[in-house]
């Protein structure tokens, strides 16, 4: 385990090798759950200030579920969540030409048409952070068979996970926390620049 300030890093975040390989997962992560994306409190705001910007690059049916049920909801479990459809599919999210899941707000970012890229849970999966009285805490939870491909070609492009999550770490902790976690894995863990 890993202590920078009250964030606790397990060591699979070092360890671990991890590189989305969208072509066979399919962006499965974006509809395999038990709810929708989390969301902070802060995160829900954003939602509603950018929803009118978002909204052409959602799907009648992510409308029709968002319409019914909210830009976000509560879920006992997760907190705040992106609503699915049926249970499955973000409401946010389509298939492509390909079969694969992308992310209407994330299209809408790479358009220019927003600042915000997408949740932060998504941007940092498949790492998952949980917040206790005391320590935010930092785990590498791939889904299995779902994540086997990007485990495979993590292994083989030998890129550990948190290289591979550089951006969204930097994004939900700071640059100083990436620092210093990066110092610790290269001297602790041995990896190379």
């Amino acid at each position: 385990m890993i202590e920078i300030d009250n964030v606790l890093v397990s060591d699979e975040v070092v360890k671990a090798r991890f590189v989305c390989d969208l072509i066979k997962c399919k962006g499965g992560c974006c509809e395999d759950g038990d709810a929708g994306a989390p969301l902070t409190d802060e995160e829900t705001e954003i939602l509603n200030d950018i929803f009118e910007e978002v909204k052409p690059y959602l799907t009648p049916e992510g409308l029709k579920e968002i319409e019914k049920r909210g830009r976000y909801l509560y879920d006992k479990d997760f907190g705040w969540v992106t609503p699915t459809i049926n249970g499955k599919i973000c409401a946010y999210g389509h298939y492509d030409n390909k079969g694969i899941i992308k992310c209407g707000i994330e299209q809408a970012y790479r358009d220019g048409k927003i600042s915000w890229k997408k949740p932060v849970s998504c941007h940092l999966y498949p790492v998952k952070t949980k917040k206790t009285k005391t320590y935010e805490l930092v785990n590498y939870e791939p889904r299995d068979p779902l994540c086997n491909p990007a485990c495979q070609l993590g292994k083989k492009l030998n890129m550990p996970v948190y290289i591979f999550l550089k951006e969204a770490l930097i994004r939900k902790f700071g640059e100083d926390f990436y620092i210093i976690l990066d110092q610790i894995a290269k001297e602790y863990y041995n990896e190379k620049d």
